[in-house]
This record gives structure tokens, sequence and C-alpha cells, in this order.
């Protein structure tokens, strides 16, 4: 591959959830290839450390813009500080997700809307504000973090598992109607990653990581680089012939059938 196709000089990236695990490695992999970085999250004194480490790593800028991704308001108000300090943007993230897991007959509505304002209505408020832009330049990248749960499902998670196959949907249809303006649009479906706050969750809950990934084929959880790697080849030049996919990065299928042990 000709390295210049993953030269991110003098574009710049907007990264949702930026302060840690995947949104980290991942706004750090775009400063060190060139970018200019906007990061965002609701946590400002984390924000502001994950920031000074891109900047103090990468040599290259990184804005640090707080950032309550549920809040539309502020999400604007993010874009619009991204286009008053660097002047347009290029690529957009949309990192920030979570959960909390629970039986689909205790799930409150308000937890259901909660977990749908987080992972699908943020995407679509900073996609459509980034989008005005990328629409005016003709050209741009975005890249949606979705899971293994918006493709197969998981129990215990109807509203997450529901939230993130909308997520990839939303990425299809963003690809179809924008094309046309030179606009990508792709999504990394995230298997079992050991990100810092996965790891306290499972240690907090005393499960084993190493039983959790017996039945993923490469027999065990991924990084947050290993996610990042996938959505910095989505936002370049690389991928430039590539939109509208799902693309599952989660260590291989498990499937039923004869054990070969």
């Amino acid at each position: 591959m000709n390295p210049a196709l993953l030269d991110f000089t003098g574009r710049v990236a907007i990264v949702t959830g930026g302060g840690t695990g995947i949104g980290f490695a991942t706004a750090l992999q775009l400063a060190k290839t060139g970018a200019s970085v906007v990061i965002a999250s609701r946590t400002a004194d984390e924000l502001e450390r994950s920031a000074a480490t891109i900047r103090e790593e990468s040599g290259h800028r990184c804005l640090a813009v707080p950032t309550d991704v549920k809040d539309e308001d502020a999400v604007i108000r993010m874009v619009q500080r991204t286009v008053d300090e660097f002047g347009r943007v290029d690529i957009l993230i949309n990192n920030a997700g979570g959960t909390r897991m629970g039986p689909l007959e205790s799930i409150p509505t308000r937890g259901w809307d909660s977990i749908y304002d987080l992972n699908v209505r943020s995407a679509y408020f900073a996609t459509r504000e980034a989008g005005k832009h990328m629409i005016e330049q003709r050209c741009g990248a975005i890249v949606n973090i979705s899971s293994n749960a918006g493709t197969t499902g998981v129990k215990g998670g109807a509203h997450y598992s529901s939230a993130k196959a909308a997520l990839q949907m939303f990425t299809t249809v963003t690809a179809a109607e924008w094309g046309r303006y030179g606009i990508r649009a792709n999504c990394v479906a995230a298997g079992m990653i050991a990100s810092p706050r996965s790891v306290e969750a499972w240690n907090a809950a005393g499960l084993d990581p190493a039983t959790m990934a017996r039945t993923i084929p490469l027999g065990r959880p991924g990084t947050p680089d290993e996610i990042a790697n996938m959505i910095v080849f989505f936002a370049s030049d690389a991928a430039s012939y590539i939109t509208g996919q799902t693309v599952a990065v989660n260590g291989g299928p498990s499937l039923g059938g004869i054990a070969l042990d």
C-alpha cells in the first residue's frame, strides 16, 4: 500500500468519546498520521489530559471540547468550535456509546431512551452538523462505532442491541444519500475489547476475560488500538471506494458445532 494513502496531513477530525479507550486510541493514531484532532466527551479534566498526551506524542494539534453528545445544542456548539478553530471538518468518528445491561422486562422507558440517545441520536446530531460542512466541501469521511450486539444481538441488551443495529442502518443510508457529495460513511462493529473501563468493569463484576474469550476464535479480547486501526483505515484514502459497510472487528465468528478441543 502507498503510505501516502494513510497520510492525514491538513485534515481535521472530530472523535466523540475521545478521552479514553477506542476513541483515544483513534484520535492518537489520526494525530500521529498528520491530522488536527478535536476530542469530545463529558469529563473535562480527563479530556484535557488526553488532549495533552496526544499533542505531546504526535506533535500535532488536539483540541479538547467538553461535550455531552446527548445534548443537541452541545453537539452543534462542538462542531462549530471545530470549524472556528480549524476552518473545516474532514473526518467524523462517532465513537461515543455504551450501555447498562438488564433483562427486557425490567428496562425502564427512561433507560431505553437514554441508550438510544447515547448510541444513535448523538451520532445523528454530529453527522448532521459535520455533514453540513462536508457537503459544502464535497468530501468527507464518517465512521460510526457499533458492536457485535448490533449484528447478532445480546441477551440482557435489547435496548443496546437494537440501538447499535439502528446505527448500522443509519450508516448505510448516510452513505447512499451523501455519496454524491464525495462523503463516505462506514461502520465498525467491535467485539470484546479490553479498554481500561471495560477491564475495570470486568474486575468489579468478578469476570475473567480469558473465560469470556473462550468462544472467540483468536482466544483473547481485542485492544482499543486494534479497533482504531480499522477506523483509521476507513477514514483514509486507502478506503476511497468503500462506503456503506459495516465490518466486524471481533476476533472471528463464534460458531456452534462439534467440540474441537
